[in-house]
């Protein structure tokens, strides 16, 4: 049994976690950030469940919005699977806590709440293919990098949670990628996106937001969308513009975007809660930067 938590963050469906029932126990895939810890444990009481009940959580990735509150489910007990290059990230989260709060300032606890240790017989390295079975159900890690260099997407028998590897999409909206700093190289993004065609899943589960069954469709139009945003940045790259020039008008470029898509004010709000379009300037301008770089060291 599935159940879709809605964590209120700043509004409605701008990011899940999944409650799966097995017969040794729930598991939780995405913890969501600190900040709306309480909402996760209101929607776990909402099915009868504390966090305590909990035996395993399935990160996609450790970015605060997915992964922030892992810490808090891990003092309640509950064993944590990461990608390996996250490990060391949730085993000490000192650095990565202060490299985004250079980000985000004083608004950071607000926004994403806490982060501390997990400790390490609670803290799991999974491989590439990796099964880890449950009771009566396994999951299965797809390393899916691109949007992420330590991205999984976890197949749940015909069902894969994708994270962000396919993008957000929020009730009828349109699918659009975020492309947040410092990991974003659409070359692996576009072979993940492949991948992800490859398992032929009935269903793809969001992060941001929920169900899609229109699997085929929904990766052509965010592959389509990736390819868009990425060129419309290399012009102002090209340039040598400034990143605080070029904020503005790209922000302007998504808004037409998502209005001409029929997103009134309120679908607006929740897309910018779920991917705030002034992220993705900072991420694909590194890409930009560091492309051959990144180029040099996948094809190698």
């Amino acid at each position: 049994m599935l159940h879709i938590l809605d964590l209120n963050f700043k509004t409605d469906h701008a990011i899940a976690s999944f409650l799966i029932e097995t017969s040794e126990g729930p598991v939780l895939i995405e913890s969501g950030p600190h900040s709306v810890f309480p909402q996760l444990k209101e929607g776990l009481s909402a099915h009868g469940y504390k966090p305590s009940d909990l035996k395993h959580l399935f990160l996609t990735h450790i970015h605060f919005d997915h992964a922030g509150a892992a810490w808090a489910l891990a003092e309640a007990g509950v064993h944590v699977h990461v990608h390996p290059r996250g490990y060391k990230h949730l085993l000490s989260p000192e650095r990565l806590y202060q490299s985004a709060q250079r980000i985000y300032g004083d608004e950071m606890e607000s926004l994403w709440g806490l982060m501390k240790p997990i400790p390490e017989n609670l803290l799991h390295e999974v491989a590439d293919g990796q099964e880890i079975r449950v009771g009566d159900q396994t999951f299965k890690a797809i390393f899916t990098p691109g949007h992420a260099s330590h991205h999984i997407a976890w197949q749940w028998g015909n069902n894969i949670f994708t994270g962000d590897v396919a993008g957000v999409r929020i009730g009828e909206g349109p699918v659009v990628p975020p492309c947040p700093p410092p990991d974003i190289f659409l070359e692996a993004w576009k072979d993940s996106i492949t991948r992800l065609k490859a398992a032929k899943p009935e269903a793809l589960y969001l992060t941001h937001f929920g169900k899609v069954k229109a699997v085929e469709q929904h990766l052509d139009k965010l592959q389509s969308i990736l390819t868009d945003w990425a060129q419309w940045m290399k012009k102002p790259f090209d340039e040598g513009r400034k990143p605080e020039e070029i904020t503005p008008e790209f922000q302007a470029y998504v808004d037409q975007q998502l209005r001409h898509a029929g997103l009134d004010q309120h679908g607006l709000d929740q897309y910018e809660a779920a991917n705030p379009a002034y992220m993705s300037v900072a991420g694909l301008l590194r890409y930009w930067k560091k492309r051959e770089d990144l180029l040099a060291a996948y094809e190698g």
